[in-house]
């Protein structure tokens, strides 16, 4: 039986939440009372105030203010007015940094994931670890990935364009 991840998971530093979270299993409870299940396959990191690609680069504003909680909530937002991203965030109170997910198994591009998990609004600031409609688990299960820079972020400048900060699923490794 897989276990809830509990907020402690995402207390910890990004990069070694960003590699744990590779793999792990995203539950969506639909308003149906159905449940779904879905592996994460890629991910991409946003590690505070001083990456120029993280939207708290610009500061604490309304938007951003849920990055400046402690890790396993949510940091969901719209892009070109129609997708909703799935972001979760990481470390303690006061240091913003999330991890967007980019991908689940099937499923290629965070605003199709947003769109399958028939995300919204309402989902900004969901604590993972109580949620009873959107969660994460983990069956055990470890994967190999490769690093790889991030897309979409040319404004962000070449030293922040180029770090390896996404991560996409390899193989298990047992």
């Amino acid at each position: 039986m897989n276990e809830r991840l509990k907020n402690d998971f995402y207390i910890r530093d990004i990069t070694i939440v960003a590699e744990q979270l590779l793999g792990k299993i995203i539950v969506r409870k639909y308003e149906t009372g159905i449940e779904k299940r879905f592996r994460i396959t890629e991910i991409e990191m946003y590690v505070g105030e001083e990456d120029l690609a993280c939207h708290a680069a610009k500061g604490r504003t309304k938007r951003t203010e849920v990055m400046y909680s402690k890790g396993g909530s949510v940091y969901i937002y719209l892009i070109y007015g129609v997708y909703w991203l799935l972001n979760i965030v990481t470390g303690k109170k006061d240091d913003p940094q999330a991890i967007l997910i980019r991908s689940l198994d099937g499923i290629e591009g965070p605003g199709k994931v947003g769109k399958k998990l028939r995300l919204d609004k309402s989902f900004y600031g969901e604590d993972l670890g109580s949620s009873t409609r959107l969660w994460i688990e983990d069956e055990g299960q470890l994967y190999n990935y490769t690093a790889h820079p991030r897309i979409n972020i040319e404004y962000s400048g070449e030293i922040w364009r180029n770090k390896l900060y996404r991560y996409k699923i390899e193989k298990a490794l047992f």
